[in-house]
């Protein structure tokens, strides 16, 4: 869910709650979807759980925008926006290349509730932020790939080149392969179970997620169940 309004112990504390919860299913490693947790506590994440469960965190796609060589923003939540971490990536992997850090208030929130008014507001706020000029965008939280040609319709402008899009799920699902020892299989159908844990709790997959073609997804993996509140 969105953490990126919540200070970094806050967003600790809760990654070390909802891990937990996850590792009590035994899976065979642990996704941090999430830029904003992954950023500030990967490292709390990993020392309570590895080696014996692997954890996979999520961070933004500094280093592919920077090697296209032209301008580019990250667009990221508050958290995570001018974090040392973030800024650590830009030194690392984006020297000499013009890169400037947008907050998008409000856009993680507006997505996790499918809400389409507060998502375009977001949207047209960031992209007021956003450079003439840039040549790519790095969609520095998860939840913004579900509304990425939303993006791409606000920040192109007219006359230039098409926008590049980088996030971060191609990759990520890379490394989890990678760190479980196996190789996709291109055009293998999708199989298994979907738990869905709310606060803890099995619960179902909440109704606003099935707003999106990601969601639908997962609606088909698991059981059909009745969204019901967050808790």
């Amino acid at each position: 869910m969105p953490w990126g309004p919540r200070t970094p112990q806050d967003l600790t504390q809760r990654a070390l709650a909802v891990a937990e919860a996850a590792a009590a299913h035994r899976p065979d490693a642990l996704i941090v979807g999430c830029n904003t947790a992954s950023v500030h506590a990967l490292p709390a994440l990993r020392a309570l759980l590895e080696p014996v469960l692997p954890v996979i965190g999520t961070v933004p796609a500094i280093k592919p925008a920077a090697a296209g060589g032209g301008p580019f923003t990250i667009w990221a939540t508050p958290a995570t926006t001018g974090s040392p971490y973030q800024r650590g990536l830009i030194e690392e992997f984006a020297g000499g290349v013009a890169v400037t850090e947008v907050p998008c208030w409000g856009l993680a929130e507006a997505v996790e509730h499918a809400d389409d008014a507060a998502i375009d507001a977001a949207i047209a706020a960031a992209a007021a932020l956003t450079p003439d000029d840039v040549t790519t965008v790095v969609l520095g939280c998860t939840h913004y790939e579900l509304v990425a040609e939303r993006i791409r319709a606000a920040v192109q402008k007219p006359g230039r080149p098409p926008l590049v899009l980088h996030g971060s799920a191609g990759a990520v699902a890379a490394q989890a392969l990678r760190r479980l020892g196996e190789s996709p299989a291109p055009g293998a159908p999708a199989d298994g179970a979907l738990t869905v844990l709310l606060s803890g709790r099995e619960g179902s997959l909440p109704a606003a997620a099935l707003a999106y073609e990601e969601g639908k997804q997962l609606g088909e993996v698991g059981p059909a169940l009745v969204a019901r509140p967050e808790q």
